[in-house]
């Protein structure tokens, strides 16, 4: 007895001391787990970045390029030479895409519809790449250098950079790369689609014109020689043609090829009947001339939003745009409604965010094109656009509902007096509060980075792109059976012009 008494007393006595070692475990373990969900990325305000990546997505063009030029330039450059394709070429390079597809066909159960897109990249001699690249960065201006219409040449180029956000992205290592609908393939038969990166706006504008059609014409038959290029006939080929001036001389003999475009005229003023159609080609959104209002800027602008409707930009325009004189002419001096001349310069874009970010509504009419990147400077300043383009086509429109971001007015009824003031004051407030929660959510899908962003325009490029692999590989290969004499592939040359319907 007197044992198991003294055994209970040690025991006793050493429980002050195993309480102690126990919550000095436990206050550990608490402290471990704080700092490792400390480091969680959900904790980071860009919750869907890489956590092994410290940059913050870059969002400006020229800053953008001067870090790829400094730091990911390849100080040995290597690039395909100018191929000599033979039709035994051709025909062993279609054997080994069909084996791949064959493959994928019986192991993948989705296929043909699948993610990611697999994406081959051409490794273009530099003239066409790299050396723009450098030529747009030494010779960059913020106001001299004016086009025939007094926009800043270099600033214009900026607005149109979408071919080197994408072709930034895709070329990064894999470690430093957040997106997942898309993945860059190594060999050639393995790839869904071919991106073309030949920066067709930058020498456009910055090179003499004869020596731009001579390079178009090089960077022609070094695409048009490649294997893939002749089994597909360019179908599965991706061209950056943003700038409706861009790449012009040589069209027709890409016109089976993907064109990344502004917007889709069907007026024939800037592209050939049968040469874009929304099939075959994808919109992309112009760069934003302004910097995001996200949604705290957006929830503490909305009081001090007292400019009814508001414009800032070229009032004069050609083709589709001579509606902004005769807006102008209805709207100027009316009560709640600013509108002036202006410049997409750096002091112009200060300008225009400021003005913006104290309106409700911004009005988006036609440019020399249907489509203008007023647009999207409206949409990442949380201002509701007023789109007057009865020819508009718009970017990811198959993923997103503009319908909850915009109102669509016909430009028969915009020019009629005091029309369009009667309909936007007619729009309640809970509608606009709406729109404006709706404005902040949609923002992400217009603003480019490095690195490119899930949900961001190069992500959502991909995703459109997967709905028109299977189209392509359609066309390709009753292109390759169709005998001398068939009927043709039905051609979009009797598409109907596209109207606007104004949705409340």
């Amino acid at each position: 007895m007197a044992n198991k008494q003294l055994h209970i007393l040690s025991s006793r006595s050493r429980s002050p001391i195993l309480l102690f070692t126990i919550c000095l475990f436990a206050f550990s373990l608490l402290f471990l787990l704080f700092s490792l969900s400390s480091r969680h990325p959900s904790a980071s305000p860009y919750p869907n970045i890489n956590p092994n990546l410290s940059l913050k997505p870059e969002t400006s063009f020229v800053a953008s390029l001067e870090h790829f030029l400094n730091h990911k330039y390849p100080r040995s450059f290597s690039s395909s030479p100018f191929p000599t394709v033979s039709e035994e070429d051709v025909s062993r390079f279609d054997n080994q895409v069909f084996s791949k597809e064959r493959d994928r066909f019986y192991r993948e159960p989705y296929y043909p519809l699948d993610l990611p897109i697999r994406v081959y990249v051409y490794e273009m001699p530099s003239k066409f790449t790299y050396d723009l690249l450098w030529l747009f960065r030494n010779t960059y201006r913020d106001t001299d250098n004016l086009t025939s219409n007094g926009s800043p040449v270099h600033r214009l180029i900026e607005q149109h950079s979408v071919d080197y956000w994408l072709w930034a992205d895709l070329i990064a290592p894999e470690s430093e790369r957040l997106l997942k609908s898309v993945v860059r393939v190594e060999r050639q038969e393995d790839a869904d689609l071919f991106y073309v990166p030949f920066f067709t706006t930058i020498s456009f504008f910055l090179l003499e014109k004869q020596q731009c059609k001579a390079l178009y014409r090089e960077a022609l038959k070094w695409v048009t020689d490649q294997p893939a290029w002749k089994r597909s006939e360019g179908r599965n080929h991706i061209f950056p043609i943003h700038h409706p001036w861009s790449f012009k001389s040589v069209r027709r003999y890409v016109k089976n090829a993907i064109w990344l475009l502004p917007d889709m005229d069907s007026t024939g003023n800037w592209y050939k009947p049968g040469q874009v159609s929304l099939e075959k080609d994808l919109i992309l959104p112009y760069v934003p001339n302004v910097n995001l209002c996200d949604t705290k800027c957006i929830s503490e602008s909305e009081s001090k939003r007292s400019t009814l409707l508001y414009f800032r930009g070229r009032l004069k325009r050609n083709a589709g745009g001579k509606i902004r004189a005769k807006l102008v002419a209805e709207l100027s001096g009316a009560e709640g409604v600013f509108i002036e001349e202006g410049t997409a310069g750096e002091g112009g874009k200060a300008a225009a965010q400021i003005g913006m970010r104290k309106s409700i509504f911004c009005l988006s009419p036609a440019g020399d094109t249907p489509s203008s990147a007023r647009l999207f400077d409206a949409i990442v300043s949380g201002c509701i656009p007023v789109v007057v383009s009865d020819e508009l086509e718009l970017p990811f429109e198959g993923i997103l509902d503009y319908r909850k971001i915009a109102l669509f007015v016909s430009s028969s009824d915009a020019v009629q007096p005091g029309w369009l003031l009667k309909f936007l004051k007619g729009i309640s407030l809970p509608q606009i509060r709406g729109m404006q929660r709706n404005l902040a959510k949609y923002s992400r899908h217009f603003i480019y980075s490095s690195p490119a962003l899930p949900l961001g325009p190069e992500d959502l490029v991909w995703r459109m792109m997967a709905g028109k692999v299977v189209n392509i590989r359609l066309h390709t290969r009753r292109s390759q059976r169709v005998v001398k004499g068939s009927r043709s592939v039905c051609a979009c040359d009797c598409k109907r012009a596209n109207s606007t319907v104004l949705v409340l």
